[in-house]
């Protein structure tokens, strides 16, 4: 498409005004590159609630009355739930809105193809926020890989423990949306946290050739299973292969502002190695990144470890390309397409017993 950056600041809206709000909303304020200008939700206690961060703004049940209203809009942060989004998106790009979209992208290729079919025919953007990969202490790793000062890389690793106990109150009609998607074959640790993983594995190695995977279930409570214990294993083109290890520990109790998930990342190169002993979580109180290399370990102490800067920088960093742009989008429609054929082929890998699938090959 052709794009002409915005000479004036962005005049937003958020469509979706749930629990994720309180962590996209961080890339807003204070921000002179955007003016929020329309808040949508059905829910009029939200609206309400919502409408507090911004009195100037106007707000609306639905994206069909915004439209309808004639308010100027230039972009929206789409932050509905995902079976929501290719018909929302879809919508949204038809009103003439640039799209900012919460992850998952979708559940499906067809539905990935309409929506970016969709930017292209009425010429908007589609971007896919991926926060993981503004998140500093992931941000110094890929610098360690690219910079070759951990050798030629001979491996990667990621663990990823799902606690049942800490963090914030998350309302429990946030959760029925995943719980269909449970339903549906698309779980919460695989599918939806697990497009972080998934996102920043591509964004560290490049594309993904071959995946093999076990997706296992834990039943929660009568009629809820969670996708774990699962393990994937996967090799990249340029020949790195990485570990993704997903353990469920209902009982255990974590420290977080946010969800309880407690994850690490580990890159392993000839000469040494780095990891990032958190993200969303407070389980390893260590430095949130260690580099190993000759002999000596350096840990960094004043990275912004806070889960929640990675949002701000993530939004902000969409808010400034559409005033200048310039750099990568991370992600546009297409990227994102890659990641959930990485979901899928994991997916498809499971259901063969775990026989290697090439993301390539889906349909």
């Amino acid at each position: 498409m052709t794009f002409t950056p915005y000479e004036r600041p962005i005049r937003a809206a958020f469509v979706g005004l749930g629990r994720v709000y309180d962590l996209n909303v961080r890339a807003y304020l204070d921000n002179p590159d955007v003016e929020v200008v329309a808040l949508v939700d059905q829910i009029e206690g939200r609206r309400a609630q919502r409408g507090a961060d911004w009195p100037a703004a106007r707000t609306f049940a639905s994206a069909a009355e915004l439209a309808a209203s004639g308010l100027q809009v230039d972009a929206v942060e789409e932050l509905l739930p995902t079976p929501l989004h290719d018909e929302a998106v879809v919508e949204l790009l038809g009103y003439g809105w640039h799209v900012n979209l919460q992850k998952p992208m979708c559940n499906d290729l067809s539905g990935a193809r309409r929506m970016v079919d969709a930017a292209t025919a009425n010429n908007r953007l589609l971007r896919v926020m991926e926060n993981y990969v503004f998140y500093e202490p992931l941000v110094r790793l890929r610098e360690l890989v690219t910079s070759g000062e951990l050798g030629q890389i001979s491996g990667y690793h990621m663990k990823m423990v799902a606690s049942g106990r800490g963090g914030w109150d998350v309302p429990a009609n946030s959760y029925e949306w995943q719980f269909r998607q449970m339903q549906r074959g698309r779980g919460i640790l695989v599918f939806d946290d697990g497009w972080h993983k998934m996102a920043t594995a591509i964004w560290l190695f490049g594309p993904v050739r071959e995946v093999r995977a076990w997706v296992g279930g834990t039943e929660v409570v009568p009629g809820i299973e969670v996708d774990a214990p699962t393990t994937m294993v996967w090799e990249h083109h340029n020949g790195v292969r990485g570990v993704w290890d997903i353990t469920l520990a209902p009982d255990m109790y974590l420290r977080s502002d946010y969800y309880t998930n407690d994850e690490r990342w580990e890159v392993t190169g000839r000469v040494g190695y780095a990891r990032v002993n958190r993200c969303t979580g407070r389980g390893i109180q260590q430095p949130s990144l260690e580099v190993y290399v000759d002999g000596e370990m350096r840990s960094y102490h004043a990275l912004d470890d806070d889960w929640a800067s990675s949002f701000r920088d993530s939004g902000r960093h969409w808010l400034r390309w559409l005033r200048t742009g310039q750099g990568p989008m991370l992600w546009s429609g297409d990227e994102a397409i890659e990641v959930l054929r990485f979901a899928l082929a994991a997916y498809a890998s499971s259901a063969s017993g775990g026989a290697g699938v090439d993301p390539s090959t889906l349909e």
